[in-house]
């Protein structure tokens, strides 16, 4: 088993709360983690039927069968459970007593919040880091095949090729999740729109010109962006909100939290397609985003990634909100650098004046060093 940054957090949230919940994509290794931290703690998955019905039949029976407490996989499928699993904690008064997982954002965040608020803390858990590849070995050697494998830990763990199981993940993705909130006439036009969204990772997203290349009407490119994001396909970086007194664009950026499965819905299945494709600065800078993001994450802790452009098309590609400082972060796919790879931080530290701190380029090649005040870091340490 690859060692998870998570761990060490989910374990001192434990000494806190009695409940941890894990959300995060299917498939991004919450049930290894969660058995990998209660080794000797009872396991069940409500995905299982004869279970489900079990806990949903007599939920306090149920329950009396953790007396030291457990790990309850994929909670969304019983969310009647939560408010039993209340009253047994509250009884308990002991920390440490339970982790649940569940893959979808849409209803569980807000059902596990109201019924166990005060009672859990909650860490989403993405698919691997460089950094933890990197710990393991099993980081792949350079960056257009890490792009092109993508995170998950069923790439590394299992004997399958990338292209099979990424068919496979969209798939099943679309079978089961989607189907619970889409129409099934709607499957079809979904997974279009899913491949149109690929196509703008890295990208401004215009919702109207989305649901107009796609035939639906921008709310229904709206909600569907929010079905793809509660699942933990897209996520969304929104503009800072300092505006140096310049102008603005307000639409957020979209990416994907993984860019094995981006590649693979841009048709991308080699690294030859992948080096001569048109976006691949884009999949690079989606690469990048998920690494800082995943950063955050690991450490229990929300977003403070932001983006900066104005109307003028001055822009710098993330900005990192560290209290009262502000972090400016260029990311070039290139291996080589110039003068003016720099010049986009340059702009903005003369704009945030005492505000900025510490602006930080991050490239396709291997060296770290500092350059006209900026630090320069390879892509291997991207996320750090």
């Amino acid at each position: 088993m690859i060692a998870r940054d998570a761990e060490k957090t989910i374990k001192t949230l434990l000494s806190g709360f009695p409940v941890v919940t894990i959300t995060g994509p299917r498939q991004s290794g919450k049930t290894t983690l969660a058995k990998a931290i209660f080794p000797d703690k009872p396991y069940v998955s409500l995905e299982d039927p004869d279970v489900r019905f079990s806990a949903k039949d007599d939920p306090r029976s149920f329950l009396e069968r953790f007396p030291q407490g457990g790990i309850l996989d994929e909670i969304q499928r019983c969310p009647e459970l939560l408010s039993y699993l209340q009253t047994r904690v509250d009884a308990s008064g002991e920390t440490g007593l339970f982790l649940l997982t569940g893959s979808q954002q849409f209803g569980l965040m807000s059902q596990v919040s109201q019924s166990l608020a005060g009672r859990t803390a909650f860490l989403e858990l993405l698919p691997f880091s460089i950094q933890e590849l990197t710990n393991a070995g099993e980081l792949p050697g350079d960056a257009d095949h890490l792009m092109l494998k993508g995170s998950y830990p069923p790439v590394y763990d299992r004997n399958l090729t990338v292209n099979t199981w990424y068919q496979s993940y969209v798939m099943t993705y679309v079978e089961r999740d989607v189907r619970q909130i889409l129409k099934v006439q709607e499957l079809e036009t979904f997974q279009i729109f899913l491949r149109l969204c690929a196509g703008r990772a890295a990208c401004q997203l215009n919702y109207s010109s989305l649901g107009t290349e796609c035939g639906i009407t921008h709310n229904t490119a709206k909600a569907w962006i929010s079905v793809l994001s509660s699942s933990y396909l897209v996520f969304l970086l929104r503009p800072h909100h300092a505006n140096f007194k310049k102008r603005l664009v307000k639409m957020p950026k979209l990416y994907f939290y993984d860019t094995g499965l981006l590649c693979w819905l841009l048709g991308i299945r080699t690294e030859e397609q992948l080096l001569t494709h048109p976006l691949r600065g884009h999949i690079f800078e989606n690469m990048v985003v998920s690494e800082l993001l995943k950063s955050c994450m690991n450490q229990g802790e929300r977003s403070n990634l932001f983006y900066w452009r104005d109307q003028s098309g001055n822009e710098v590609d993330v900005i990192v909100e560290m209290g009262t400082k502000l972090r400016p972060i260029e990311i070039k796919s290139g291996k080589t650098l110039s003068s003016d790879s720099f010049s986009g931080l340059n702009k903005w530290m003369l704009l945030a004046k005492d505000r900025g701190d510490n602006p930080t380029l991050i490239y396709g090649g291997e060296e770290n060093y500092r350059q006209q005040g900026t630090q320069v870091c390879g892509w291997r340490e991207c996320g750090n």
